[in-house]
């Protein structure tokens, strides 16, 4: 129960952009009415009609202030603290006193422009992220004693059998049954072409069954699938903010106090100081209370934030904060786990090498046969490699004897036939045969796998797990941009060495536990400074967890991708780089709107206090620069 009730609460959370689009509407309809009210308002003022002309006025104070006014006044009675909302409410009122009409209501008018359109880059962000809610199917077809029974997805237990037809999405994580098929995997892992899927592969829920019906084994909750986990990231990074939004939300109320404080005194001092008339005064500090206001400081960096977590989603990057982009700028070291991250995580067969006196076909036969019945994952990648390069042999059937962690043995062709490692097939006679070769594959980082018949070694087959084709290059970027890049493996030193010549990474360190990794990125951080760390398994979660910045590789376990900070959801090295550039704008963006922002609001007050600014200039500066803001953090969308 508690477990669909969680499902609940996370659709309705993913839910709430449709509302928020009413809303986007909603203010920028009212933010355009209170523009064509002005309009009206200052074509009647020329024209005499002053009794007329103000209740324009006014309507458009109304309609355009009140989301704002009302935003202002929960948030001060819920934070007990001044905001920029009221603030500006205050000098439109104040400019009315005044007799300010037109400039008081175009300032509410491009304020609530500008709120709109803050709006609308929030929403923009959240539509594009949660556009994976669409990719969640709502029902199942659940199996029951052979029956047929459409059900919500939410009402799946473990190990309920349920029936996927070709062109539906996968409801539940769970494995095939029955059935043969191709899925397309690309919403999950950003794989272009259809994976081959048979009895017991694994499938997600949320990716397409592109052809043939399977009946899927459910093996996780609908709240625990790893389609879930990712919408649970989404929503932690729409509501996580960066150092520098929390720092300028702190600075807001104390600066708010500040520039009312500077307005009650300038509504005094200057007339018995300075000589100023009552009105000059008056005026002068209605002026100040407009100019002063940090509205496009405080809007100079969420938009930003939001637009580069947006343009990230859209292009397979998973931030989940703000904080989390802000800091990976900053990064002067990289940790890289080796298998699954580096390299493909797989095996392949890399050299095959066949007795001279014995026919390779039947060499191949009988090695694909006795492989056939293994799971080893070197026996899948041996059964592949043949499979694909001798496509007209088909695997026999045999009874074959599995000695756990050295290999098979079994008949055929009326002779036993062994395959494994150098101990099932004896030490000597496999050093013989492998000769100088042995320490040459050692030394690239290759696992060997011997052959044996009754007339002694029949071939052996050298297997690796390749570096993924987009690695060296994305390393090399990372060397470009000023990144020093370090591998950290469990794998022996020789193996370790050939990946980091491939790879081409800075340093290595071999034979890593899990707490020796952890102790490694510790020592990076004291000696570089920020560290991040990618990784893909499980025990590479705890040196996630240590870093400054966890980064998963998309297909990774569940608790790295939990773990992390950011998801590399294509699982494209590729992408880390795009990552960088992407945190390396924003934070350049910002700090554009912030020294803009400052210097406005400085050059506005100065020209206020030397009597040469007057409010409707003053309101066309402050609102614009702050529209000007949020446009420049919306260049991050693209």
């Amino acid at each position: 129960m508690e477990s669909n009730e969680a499902v609940l609460v996370n659709k309705q959370q993913f839910e709430k952009p449709f509302s928020d689009k009413i809303r986007e509407h909603g203010e920028l309809a009212a933010a355009l009415l209170s523009g064509v009210l002005i309009l009206f308002g200052w074509l009647l003022q020329h024209q005499g009609m002053s009794r007329i002309y103000i209740g324009f006025y006014i309507l458009a104070f109304v309609i355009g202030g009140f989301a704002k006014a009302k935003e202002g006044i929960e948030e001060t009675i819920a934070d007990k603290t001044l905001n920029v909302e009221l603030l500006m409410v205050l000098a439109a009122i104040g400019s009315a006193i005044i007799g300010y009409w037109t400039e008081g209501a175009i300032l509410i008018f491009i304020f609530s422009l500008s709120g709109a359109l803050e709006t609308y880059t929030m929403n923009k962000s959240k539509r594009e992220i949660s556009s994976l809610l669409d990719l969640q199917p709502e029902e199942a077809t659940l199996l029951k004693n052979g029956i047929e029974e459409r059900v919500p997805v939410s009402e799946l237990d473990l190990a309920d059998f349920i029936l996927v037809k070709p062109g539906e999405r996968i409801p539940a994580d769970g494995k095939i049954e029955k059935g043969k098929t191709a899925i397309d995997q690309s919403a999950i892992t950003g794989e272009s072409i259809p994976v081959e899927k048979k009895a017991e592969d694994e499938v997600f829920a949320g990716t397409v069954n592109v052809n043939g019906s399977i009946t899927v084994k459910v093996t996780k909750k609908s709240s625990e699938t790893l389609f879930q986990k990712i919408l649970a990231m989404v929503q932690s990074a729409q509501s996580e903010k960066s150092p520098s939004q929390q720092f300028i939300e702190r600075f807001e109320g104390t600066y708010v106090k500040a520039v009312l404080a500077a307005v009650a005194l300038m509504l005094f001092i200057p007339h018995f100081v300075l000589g100023w008339s009552w009105s000059e005064t008056f005026y002068r500090a209605m002026v100040l209370m407009v100019v002063a206001s940090p509205c496009a400081l405080v809007a100079s960096i969420m938009p930003a934030t939001l637009s580069a977590i947006s343009n990230g989603a859209r292009n397979g990057l998973l931030f989940k904060g703000g904080m989390h982009l802000e800091q990976l700028s900053k990064a002067t070291v990289i940790a890289f786990d080796k298998t699954g991250t580096l390299t493909k995580g797989e095996p392949e067969v890399t050299d095959a090498i066949v007795r001279e006196d014995l026919d390779e076909r039947d060499f191949y036969q009988a090695v694909l046969s006795l492989e056939k019945q293994s799971n080893h994952p070197l026996a899948k990648a041996i059964v592949k490699y043949i499979s694909e390069t001798k496509p007209s042999l088909k695997a026999e059937w045999l009874a074959v004897d599995e000695q756990s962690g050295f290999g098979v043995s079994a008949e055929w062709n009326n002779q036993i036939w062994k395959v494994g490692r150098a101990e099932l097939v004896g030490k000597t006679e496999a050093d013989q045969f492998a000769g100088s070769r042995d320490k040459s594959f050692a030394r690239e980082g290759k696992s060997i796998v011997y052959v044996k018949d009754e007339n002694g070694i029949a071939g052996l087959l050298a297997l690796k797990d390749v570096i993924r084709q987009e690695t060296a290059d994305a390393l090399k970027d990372l060397k470009e941009q000023g990144i020093k890049t370090v591998m950290l493996t469990g794998d022996s030193e020789e193996t370790a060495k050939a990946i980091a010549s491939e790879s081409g990474v800075n340093e290595f360190v071999a034979n890593c536990l899990p707490e020796d990794k952890v102790t490694e990125v510790k020592k990076l951080e004291k000696d570089y400074g920020t560290v991040a760390m990618i990784g893909d398994g499980i025990n590479d979660a705890p040196a996630l967890a240590a870093s400054n910045i966890g980064i998963a590789m998309g297909e990774g376990t569940d608790v790295a991708l939990e773990t992390a900070d950011i998801v590399l959801m294509k699982n494209e090295l590729s992408k880390l780089t795009k990552a960088i550039s992407l945190s390396k704008r924003m934070n350049r963006i910002i700090k554009q709107n912030i020294v803009f922002s400052l210097a406005m609001i400085c050059l506005l007050i100065c020209t206020n206090f030397l009597q040469v600014l007057d409010l409707p200039i003053g309101v066309i500066g402050h609102e614009g620069s702050t529209i000007l803001v949020i446009l420049n953090g919306l260049r991050l969308l693209r």
